[in-house]
């Protein structure tokens, strides 16, 4: 897996990890392939459909791997901080911070070698995120009902094949 995969992915996870994919987090996705070009190399589309599948299955499972996965990437202190940045806006982006979302960017902390002075020099307004929760468990809020519809990322393709036609 790449470093432009792991963001991806990171991204996906959070995206997903509240059991609903909002519009606003699909934007978040394609404002990042074409504005900034983050994901520019990677082939987004069958990434995701991917991965969409993968968590359809088994969504606990999916994100347990996802954040193994994780564990065993190797960054940078600048790219560290990068994919929790990822992490937060993609929580964000639908202006709705949901107790999962949380509880899984706490489990992606966990997984980082960054000190949380490193997180909160530059995000201050992030502690609350970095605070010991009542539940300590590396257990995922899952429901196992979750099924995303197929076409979540339609919106997205078009938008993706018109801008590699550019």
């Amino acid at each position: 897996m790449t470093q432009q995969e792991i963001f991806l992915k990171t991204v996906f996870c959070c995206m997903a990890c509240d059991g609903d994919i909002a519009p606003e987090e699909v934007d978040f996705i394609r404002n990042n392939c074409t504005s900034n070009q983050l994901f520019r190399n990677l082939d987004v589309e069958n990434l995701l459909t991917n991965w969409l599948n993968k968590i359809n299955n088994d969504g606990r499972k999916f994100l347990y791997n996802y954040l193994k996965e994780l564990e065993a990437f190797s960054m940078t202190k600048d790219n560290l901080l990068l994919l929790l940045e990822l992490a937060m806006q993609t929580i964000e982006a639908d202006n709705i911070i949901e107790y999962s979302e949380v509880a899984f960017f706490k489990q992606i902390r966990k997984r980082i070698s960054l000190s949380d002075e490193d997180i909160i020099e530059k995000h201050p307004n992030w502690e609350e995120f970095l605070l010991s929760d009542i539940n300590t468990s590396d257990e995922i809020m899952w429901d196992t009902n979750t099924h995303f519809s197929k076409n979540v990322f339609d919106n997205l393709k078009t938008t993706l094949h018109f801008k590699e036609g550019l």
